[in-house]
Parts: C-alpha cells; structure tokens; sequence
C-alpha cells in the first residue's frame, strides 16, 4: 500500500504503530481515533516526542466518529479493532462512504474470526500470524451501489 501523500484512517489506534508508520512513510495527513482516554493521551505525547506532523488524534468512539464525518475522505484505512468485538456489521455501512475510488483497506482480526468482505472491497493480499490474520483490500464502488 502507497502512502506517501495521502490521507491516511487509524480507526481503532490502539498503540497507534500503523498510524505512525504511515506518517513516517509520507502520508499527507494521519487520522486516528482511540477510545480509551489513556491511551489517546499516549499518541499524543508520541506524536509530540516524535515531532509528527500531519497527524490529527481524536479520543473518541470510532463509530460515532465515522457517523459524524460522512464528508471526510481517505485513500488508506487501518481497521485492527478489539479482537473480541463483532463490530464489522455496524463498521462497513459507516466507513464506506469515506473511501475514495481505489482506497487500500487493511484489515486484521484473531484467527478464527469473521470478518465478511462487503461488496466493492477487493482482496489484493492476506496472510496470517500465530494469533491474528491480515488482508490488504482495494476499493472499487460497486456500480449499482
């Protein structure tokens, strides 16, 4: 996934590692929302440490966040939510309309989880680790959606 110069979704940040690695790869500009106050006062004083630019951080609810910012766009996604959570059948109708045509979504989940693929959202490449499995996917808007 190319990300220099692009606008670049951490939904669930955690750590914030996939964030700060796009931002260290030249990413026009980093999102990443974290729930968790602590956890979001860390990325900050990351980011401030690290000196990153570019890079907004938001403690809140990914999913009211999606909800709320339907006119945002972004051409890479980082999606690694709670591995115990089910949230993709609430995630994918709230984050869709944020990709742009050709937008890189990166997905990872525990091993043994489903995470069913919407229409338009291409798989380009997967694997797998002891504990979790990756997918890379593309986005190409479905032409009757």
């Amino acid at each position: 996934m190319k990300l220099a110069g692009r606008r670049v979704l951490d939904v669930f940040a955690g750590s914030g590692a996939l964030g700060f690695e796009a931002a260290s790869r030249g990413a026009a500009e980093v999102v990443l929302l974290e729930y968790d106050a602590s956890a979001a006062a860390n990325l900050r004083a990351c980011q401030e440490r690290l000196q990153v630019t570019g890079m907004r951080i938001v403690q809140t609810d990914a999913l009211a966040w999606l909800s709320a910012n339907a006119g945002e766009k972004f051409e890479g996604v980082f999606l690694d939510p709670p591995y115990a959570s089910d949230f993709w059948p609430r995630l994918w109708p709230l984050l869709l309309p944020l990709l742009t045509d050709g937008a890189w979504v990166y997905v990872e989940t525990a091993n043994g989880a489903e995470c069913n693929l919407p229409p338009g959202l291409q798989p380009e490449k997967s694997g797998k680790t002891r504990h979790s499995k990756y997918l890379l996917a593309q986005w190409h808007k479905p032409v009757n959606g």
